[in-house]
């Protein structure tokens, strides 16, 4: 039978701890109940052996599968999985076993990660090799045709896998498009803002600004003083910060992700901001994919970060370090220059911004001295989009 999987990548994580949890649950039940059904009455000379081995076998599959998550997806793996469970079936001598239940378990992850229609063939697979395990144990009578009800518990036997197959495969296919079409309504509902306050940015504070700006040129002929002046300098230089501040925001809120990875992003943004030669910025590492709420908030962090290091740190050198691990996401942006200003710089809001985002998205971010003291490091982790395996 050909395994063909669905490129679900970026849900793996997420299917681990989904799925698993699930095998975890009624793998034990399977377990539990058919060591009852064992002590409860006598199935063979060896019921305690049974027993036995079920107690140990049990805790030390699910602890294989859990510590690894490339073999937890290998079909391999899953048919290994059946033939330890189909191997206790025999073991008992009757195909109306125990144990049956305990086999069903080993169809949750194959069900699951297989596309629908494979995961059916799995199923009919599954109820093929059952079918084969009741004629070895040589407890189906040759008049099982002919007598109704066993015919009707061994029809019931041999469905049951294909139905419980297909239904999971479906529902995990069902959660999966609802996943999608949320992160898609996600999608629209940020590129909606953005180009919302985008607009407001241009037509309204952007232009105000231009005004104010205009305004103290006009003095500029006037202003004999030199503290005045001074003054009047200094308040025209951060009227001209605040107004490269603002295109640089409508630019990058009119960009919007797209569903592009933001590590994508991130390079690109590097680029840009190399062009004018001032500091090389060089990015390292991947992300994983990211949720689209998570995803914004993480670009437009590490975008002002990217920004500040370059325009206002005096830098010469900036590393962006990407990292992913089972129980956080990590970005780091470090560079060389001059460190943060004892007193935050008159009309930044960038900081302030950044701490707000990362409250919105349950993210921790710290911001302080770089590698050896020198320059600044912004460290921002994230929980992993899938949650802890």
């Amino acid at each position: 039978m050909t395994v063909r999987r669905r490129d679900l990548r970026p849900l793996r994580t997420l299917r681990d701890h989904r799925w698993f949890a699930l095998l975890t649950m009624t793998r034990v039940v399977g377990a539990m109940l058919a060591i009852a059904l064992l002590l409860a009455h006598r199935v063979t000379h060896h019921d305690p052996y049974l027993a036995a081995i079920t107690l140990v076998w049990t805790p030390i599959s699910l602890a294989v599968l859990r510590q690894t998550q490339d073999w937890r997806w290998a079909p391999a793996i899953w048919a290994l999985d059946a033939l330890a469970a189909f191997a206790l079936i025999l073991a008992g001598g009757d195909w109306r076993s125990p144990f049956y239940v305990y086999a069903l378990t080993t169809l949750i992850l194959p069900a699951t990660a297989l596309a629908w229609r494979t995961a059916f063939l799995w199923g009919i697979a599954f109820s093929g090799l059952y079918g084969g395990v009741a004629l070895l144990t040589e407890k189906l009578p040759a008049d099982t045709l002919e007598n109704t009800i066993r015919l009707e518990t061994l029809a019931t036997h041999l469905f049951v896998p294909v139905v419980v197959t297909t239904t999971l495969a479906y529902s995990s296919l069902l959660l999966d498009r609802l996943r999608t079409a949320r992160g898609e309504s996600e999608r629209l509902a940020l590129q909606a803002e953005r180009q919302r306050i985008a607009w407001e940015l241009h037509d309204s504070a952007k232009q105000r600004v231009h005004a104010a700006h205009l305004m103290l040129s006009a003095l500029d002929t006037r202003v004999a003083d030199a503290s005045s002046r001074e003054l009047l300098d200094g308040a025209l230089a951060e009227l001209r910060g605040a107004t490269a501040d603002m295109e640089t925001s409508v630019a990058e809120l009119r960009a919007p992700l797209d569903g592009r990875p933001v590590d994508e992003l991130l390079r690109e943004r590097a680029a840009e901001l190399s062009r004018g030669g001032v500091a090389t910025i060089d990015v390292a590492g991947r992300l994983p994919s990211l949720p689209p709420l998570v995803a914004a908030h993480t670009y437009r962090i590490a975008a002002e970060a990217l920004t500040n290091a370059v325009r206002h740190a005096g830098s010469s050198a900036i590393t962006v370090t990407l990292a992913s691990a089972p129980e956080a996401v990590t970005l780091v942006i470090a560079d060389d220059g001059v460190g943060m200003p004892a007193r935050p710089r008159p009309g930044g809001h960038g900081l302030r911004s950044m701490h707000g985002r990362a409250e919105t998205i349950g993210a921790q971010l710290d911001i302080g001295p770089g590698p050896g003291g020198r320059g600044t490091a912004v460290a921002l982790a994230l929980p992993h989009p899938g949650g802890t395996p």
